[in-house]
């Protein structure tokens, strides 16, 4: 199985796959942090997750943005990684009993996401920037920074509170 389409040709073809690998999967996530939210049983972590929602939103809408600025349609693709991220955290959500562990349990997938999106936007804002797409490349460098203070955020969650109640 090939990794990407046998549609990339070029860089701009595999730039183009980034944004709607990346847009497939903030949509992903759209879905999932409700059902995080409501399996938290922390008010610190359910605040953030809800928080990270509304982000969530907004990344959704610069993506959808930096499509039209590029004169592309706003399309998905599916993404292996962030769908096995999911499932991998609703598995073990789903055979763990003890609200505590639990939280921790979500703190720590919630933090994969967060890292697999880092990588997204990193390799999206290099290439932008080679591709001579400085607006774009702006775009999501805001919504990087928005995922690094979350991912920090959840450090702080977790090794203050979540792990040692767990």
């Amino acid at each position: 199985m090939a990794l990407f389409s046998k549609d990339i040709q070029t860089m701009d073809d595999l730039y183009q796959h980034m944004m709607q690998d990346i847009y497939y999967a903030e949509k992903q996530i759209e879905k999932a942090l409700p059902k995080m939210m409501e399996k938290a049983s922390s008010a610190p972590l359910k605040s953030g997750f809800e928080s990270h929602l509304a982000e969530t939103r907004g990344h959704v809408a610069r993506l959808e943005k930096a499509f039209d600025l590029l004169g592309l349609p706003a399309k998905a693709v599916t993404c292996p990684a962030i769908d096995g991220i999911i499932k991998e955290a609703n598995e073990v959500a789903g055979e763990i009993a003890d609200p505590k562990v639990l939280d921790a349990a979500l703190a720590a997938a919630a933090q994969a996401v967060e890292h697999y999106e880092m990588t997204r936007y990193g390799t999206l804002i290099a290439w932008s920037k080679e591709l001579g797409h400085s607006e774009v490349a702006a775009l999501f460098e805001q919504t990087l920074a928005e995922e690094k203070a979350a991912d920090q955020k959840l450090t702080q969650l977790a090794e203050s509170r979540l792990n040692k109640a767990a």
